[in-house]
């Protein structure tokens, strides 16, 4: 009589001492995964404001615009200038008009939501880091109005994201890089008043939600293609390619365009 007994009692702590020893063990694992997506998401944003720490060290920074940059904090959400996305990774950099000089560093690219950066009307020098091809969530690229030289990167035709690429009124110097036909949702493309060189690329074409296409003011040679004339079609409103060394343009009318504007053309 006891033996059965004793037996039953023996199993019942066993099995509810198995039972406990699973849910104690599913609790560690879900505390240790807890703690470690936590410990992740806080070196990510040790690491987003690592990066734009060394951009503020790169920077002069006349106007102290950049003085809450503090990289003792846990992450740069708090800085002026900085937006984040709930998960507290930065997404927008807003810094136009702020009296900023020196170059970009190329590690912004480890930015990896970033959506805005917006630089414009600085004094930036040095060349655009190729590294920002790696940007593949932004949407909007504003490096306009400062004095940026080189060549503009191939990489850029890698962020497909991009609505927004602005690089006019700079020392950008060479060709209008073909990558650049891959922005299939680009509505602006504006590299007006630099000194590239060069023809068109035709695959700009192929950029058919473009609405602005400005290139005016540089030295571009050839003509304009066809395939950049068609996107009138497409909802193509501001084209101007004046200022350049093209040859064999005319105006257009009869296409939906609101404003072509363009050298005479040339006659022997």
């Amino acid at each position: 009589m006891q033996l059965p007994m004793k037996a039953s009692v023996c199993s019942v702590p066993s099995s509810y001492q198995v039972y406990s020893n699973m849910e104690a063990q599913f609790a560690m694992t879900a505390g240790v995964l807890s703690f470690l997506l936590a410990l992740a998401t806080l070196a990510s944003c040790n690491t987003e404001g690592d990066i734009l720490y060394a951009q503020r060290l790169a920077w002069k920074d006349p106007n102290k615009v950049l003085q809450t940059w503090d990289p003792t904090l846990v992450n740069p959400c708090s800085w002026f200038h900085i937006t984040c996305n709930n998960d507290n990774s930065v997404i927008r950099v807003d810094l136009g008009n702020a009296g900023l000089s020196g170059p970009l560093v190329p590690d912004l690219r480890r930015l990896r939501n970033l959506q805005y950066l917006e630089l414009y009307d600085n004094s930036l020098n040095g060349t655009i880091p190729a590294t920002l091809g790696n940007l593949t969530k932004l949407i909007s690229l504003d490096l306009y109005d400062n004095k940026l030289t080189g060549a503009i990167p191939t990489t850029l035709g890698a962020i497909r994201t991009l609505r927004f690429l602005r690089l006019y009124e700079n020392r950008l110097t060479g060709p209008i890089p073909a990558s650049l036909g891959n922005l299939k949702r680009l509505e602006i493309l504006q590299l007006q008043k630099n000194a590239l060189s060069g023809s068109i690329p035709s695959s700009l074409g192929n950029i058919k939600t473009l609405a602005s296409l400005k290139l005016n003011d540089n030295r571009l040679s050839g003509v304009v293609p066809l395939e950049i004339l068609s996107l009138v079609i497409s909802g193509l409103t501001e084209l101007n390619i004046a200022k350049n060394n093209l040859a064999g343009t005319v105006r257009s009318s009869g296409f939906r365009v609101t404003t072509i504007i363009q050298d005479k053309l040339k006659t022997a």
